[in-house]
């Protein structure tokens, strides 16, 4: 992990909750809670909260996109470095400005979408945005170098694109 922003939370590591999995999946869901419906982030002075459906085991959509992978939803699976890094999501909307993170919009189909590249650790946040709120959509690491470097592009050509409007 990074030691050049003190605003980043420390990894929630398994090995804190003794190896007990059942326990250290209930404090992962505790921390998102705690950051996206105990108390909400901004962005643009817009509330971000998490998608609540469909829920899965009694937990949000958005809970399951930040700790897990897969193209179906019923087939998804956890995945440990998601978890660890459950206490990210926040932190890095509320820096969108900060020199280590990368942010811009995008559509998808016909979502409006923004995202945080947390590039220094190649953790990406993309939220979705509603007329009056934004949704937390998921939040990963990067790991392909093909979607790293489609990443980049993207951003590259945002920047040239607001550039060309200013």
């Amino acid at each position: 992990m990074t030691d050049s922003c003190e605003w980043l939370p420390d990894l929630v590591l398994l090995e804190k909750y003794g190896g007990d999995w059942e326990t250290y999946i209930k404090a992962v869901y505790q921390y998102l809670k705690q950051d996206f419906v105990d108390s909400r982030p901004t962005f643009e002075k817009k509330n971000v909260g998490l998608q609540r459906e469909p829920l899965f085991q009694e937990k949000e959509y958005s809970f399951w996109h930040c700790t897990s992978e897969g193209e179906e939803e019923e087939e998804r699976t956890t995945d440990i470095r998601r978890c660890e890094r459950i206490r990210w999501p926040r932190p890095i909307i509320e820096h969108p400005t900060d020199g280590l993170v990368r942010c811009w919009r995008n559509k998808r189909k016909s979502e409006k979408r923004v995202l945080f590249w947390f590039y220094e650790e190649d953790y990406l946040v993309i939220i979705a945005e509603r007329k009056t709120y934004f949704l937390l959509r998921t939040a990963y690491l990067v790991t392909y170098k093909h979607t790293k470097e489609k990443l980049l592009k993207e951003y590259k050509e945002y920047l040239k694109k607001a550039d060309a409007t200013s």
